[in-house]
């Protein structure tokens, strides 16, 4: 059997903290171009879909969209998950990827090869953020579009309309519960006090410098590397870590700006 799998990339432009980010440009190229041509490069994807708003203001998104020749889908605002639903529903895939338009340098190879995993396992949701050991802007998610269904039909809180994989996430058997089977995907050591996404100018800055040493294609230890090593660039987004509260106030916060993407 084949299991079609499509992915889909939230973007908007009316997050808070750095608005219109994804349109920010490094040699020529948006955040949103830099992070689509990456995606382009996974083998085990389909299709992509960049799933935006019906605001007028994403309408540039739109047109991005086109003119990096990859399909678009607009829906609401807050209901994410019914976004999501609507965008992949005509493909009726067997698996669905998210990920999120603020990581530029989303791995295509890691992507690859936790779409290899879930099809292997034939998870209804497998991804590396169950726990969080991979840097901040490798997040990636693959579920069954049968477990999005049931998530669209079932799922009534506010806070899991919001965040597209919630419902399935905490219904599942990495937490004891059985109306999903998933696990968690680990990389060799834990990594998550490095950051590779893009919610504030600093993150921006640190972007812009690591592709500048580096370029647009290398893999992601190759740019984890580089910022452990150059305290010039960590130390540029390294005190919004160090800021008392941030990974619980920031994730949770993220959690709602990623989701309304």
């Amino acid at each position: 059997m084949v299991k079609k799998t499509i992915l889909i990339t939230q973007a908007r432009l009316g997050s808070t903290r750095l608005p219109k980010k994804v349109l920010l440009e490094i040699s020529n190229k948006t955040l949103l171009q830099i992070h689509i041509d990456r995606i382009k490069q996974a083998k085990q994807i389909d299709k992509i879909f960049v799933a935006t708003t019906k605001n007028t203001e994403d309408k540039k998104i739109i047109q991005l969209s086109k003119k990096l020749n990859v399909n678009y889908y607009c829906g609401s605002e807050n209901d994410v998950l019914d976004r999501y639903y609507q965008a992949a529903s005509n493909e009726n895939p067997y698996f669905v990827v998210r990920v999120t338009s603020d990581c530029p340098l989303v791995d295509p190879k890691l992507i690859d090869e936790i779409v290899s995993c879930a099809k292997e396992k034939d998870y209804d949701y497998y991804s590396n953020t169950l726990e969080e050991l991979y840097p901040d802007g490798q997040d990636i998610e693959v579920f069954k579009f049968s477990a999005l269904k049931q998530a669209w039909i079932n799922a009534s809180l506010k806070s899991d309309r919001e965040h597209v994989t919630s419902f399935i996430k905490k219904n599942s058997s990495f937490y004891n519960k059985n109306m999903f089977t998933s696990s968690n995907h680990y990389p060799d050591k834990n990594y998550n006090n490095v950051r590779l996404t893009v919610d504030e100018k600093e993150d921006f800055i640190v972007i812009k410098k690591i592709i500048s040493h580096l370029g647009f294609e290398e893999n992601w230890k190759t740019y984890v590397n580089l910022y452990l090593k150059n305290n010039h660039i960590n130390n540029l987004n390294n005190k919004i870590i160090r800021n008392e509260g941030y990974i619980n106030s920031v994730k949770n916060e993220k959690n709602r700006s990623t989701s309304l993407q």
